[in-house]
């Protein structure tokens, strides 16, 4: 009976849902401008009622970083032959709790569109190595170095196993 009980609880309304953090909500997009100039603009999930506290902007070339702080960061310093580093951090206020979050990407200056996401891609699959052993007889000490004869009373190794030869 209470088996049944507990199933028909489950069926009728027991609903679970997945956790999801506050921080998947914000994001941003890229406009270029003329000359290199990055514009980045903070943009938030439609239908998300928490507010966004701080947005702080950090982007960075292989020597210099700057930041800029508001829901749009607008950087003039960088040449297009740049890599950059581009790093959101904000803070979230959302449900009586304040969540701090960050996100950083790379961006590369491709000529036709301007500024764009550096897509590294994702491996897809790879190959085992199959290793075949060499069973030479060859005669090697522990360091790896070969031997012309089988020392006495010191180790060594034949075929990828290690001996020890005593006196007789």
């Amino acid at each position: 009976m209470k088996k049944l009980l507990l199933s028909l609880l489950v069926l009728i309304g027991i609903q679970t849902q997945a956790q999801i953090s506050p921080c998947d909500s914000v994001g941003y997009t890229i406009v270029s401008g003329l000359g290199g100039t990055l514009q980045l603009n903070g943009t938030i999930t439609s239908g998300f009622s928490g507010s966004i506290t701080s947005w702080d902007w950090t982007v960075c070339d292989e020597a210099f970083c700057f930041s800029d702080t508001g829901p749009t960061g607008v950087f003039t310093q960088f040449t297009i032959n740049d890599t950059l580093k581009v790093c959101l951090s904000t803070n979230i206020s959302y449900m009586g709790a304040t969540y701090s979050c960050m996100q950083c990407d790379s961006l590369v200056y491709d000529g036709i569109s301007g500024w764009i996401l550096m897509d590294m891609g994702n491996p897809s699959g790879f190959t085992e190595l199959e290793i075949t052993p060499v069973l030479d007889n060859k005669i090697y000490d522990l360091l790896g170095r070969e031997l012309i004869e089988i020392p006495i009373g010191v180790m060594y190794i034949k075929n990828r196993k290690c001996y020890l030869k005593t006196k007789r």
